[in-house]
């Protein structure tokens, strides 16, 4: 089945550039996620007092919050570069090995999606974040020998989708361990505004507030969503994005006002409709939309569908609230829910 995704999820969307242009540099320029930006302040504050390096970082949360964007802020923060890896694409020891000992002092190494590091090449990481030393094995069995190589102070930023999948002992080697939240629809309305200022778009105050209304609580899908009322405007207004011109922009993408789309939908009506409101496992639920696998919709779709009151997540499995029923317009079915 062909389901419609917001345009975040469109693959000819991604575009590093643009997100670049958009993305803040330092710490005062960050909107949104207060509680942590007043805890790393301080942590920076006082690495920057003593001439040290700041402590390792591990960020979690939903894609899209800005957990990358973080990352650079506080390399930029600490006057450090920042070197970018995911974590799939560390295959081999070696690989990890290379960059840690070419790092230089006090720069930062981001690896994203850290949830996905082989066992063996997290074990690396033990010995090299607390002892900043590194243990490489020579040789092969009885003869083999352990060399330790020293490393360079460094930091390490973690980030991941999903905080659960990560070793205990990796968790722990992390002295500051962050949350980002889904974001208030005023920030999102902010980091419009910004972002449209940034690009030299003219938008109404109303077409900033639009935008932010179907954004997810997410940046990512808020400076995606500007781009394409961009488009809109220039195609089919006069330049200028306005509420209307942000409205009907967005139904042409059948993005709704709550920021759910095709594939959402679909989602609801499955959970609601053909396993009446369930329990019902992610798998079961993946085959049901065509989804080869269930990562998607437990990292795209249901964190926000949980935020805003229409999904729980259970041992037994997925299930609809009376909400979501409501939102789809029809009556909650006879189901172990509500039966």
């Amino acid at each position: 089945m062909d389901f419609h995704r917001n345009p975040d999820l469109d693959a000819s969307e991604r575009d590093e550039g643009f997100e670049l242009s958009l993305r803040p540099q330092r710490l005062g320029e960050y909107i949104g996620q207060e509680k942590v930006k007043a805890r790393l302040e301080i942590a920076l504050l006082a690495a920057r007092k003593r001439g040290d390096v700041l402590d390792h970082v591990l960020l979690f949360g939903p894609p899209g919050l800005g957990k990358t964007t973080l990352a650079h802020v506080l390399a930029n923060e600490m006057g450090n570069p920042c070197k970018v890896i995911q974590a799939p694409a560390l295959e081999k020891k070696g690989d990890l090995a290379a960059i840690l000992t070419n790092l230089e002092e006090g720069e930062f190494l981001f690896i994203d999606e850290i949830h996905r590091l082989p066992p063996a090449i997290e074990e690396l990481l033990y010995a090299a974040m607390e002892d900043r030393k590194l243990d490489i094995l020579i040789g092969q069995g009885p003869s083999a020998q352990t060399l330790k190589v020293d490393l360079r102070p460094f930091t390490l930023v973690g980030a991941t989708t999903r905080a659960g999948l990560l070793s205990k002992p990796l968790h722990d080697r992390f002295g500051m361990v962050h949350r980002l939240d889904f974001y208030s629809r005023s920030d999102l309305a902010v980091i419009a505004d910004r972002s449209a200022r940034v690009l030299r778009v003219e938008m109404a105050p109303e077409g900033a507030e639009a935008i932010a209304r179907r954004s997810r609580g997410t940046p990512r899908i808020c400076n995606r969503l500007l781009r394409r009322c961009r488009d809109f405007a220039e195609v089919k207004g006069k330049g200028v994005i306005t509420e209307d011109i942000a409205t009907a922009c967005l139904a042409l993408h059948e993005v709704d006002e709550l920021g759910l789309d095709g594939l959402d939908r679909a989602y609801l009506e499955a959970l609601c409709g053909k396993f009446r409101g369930g329990p019902v496992g992610l798998r079961t639920l993946a085959a049901a939309l065509g989804e080869n696998e269930g990562d998607s919709l437990e990292d795209l779709v249901e964190p926000y569908l949980m935020q805003i009151g229409f999904l729980d997540r259970t041992l037994q499995g997925r299930r609809a609230t009376e909400n979501a029923y409501a939102y789809l317009g029809i009556k909650p079915s006879a189901g172990p829910l509500f039966g």
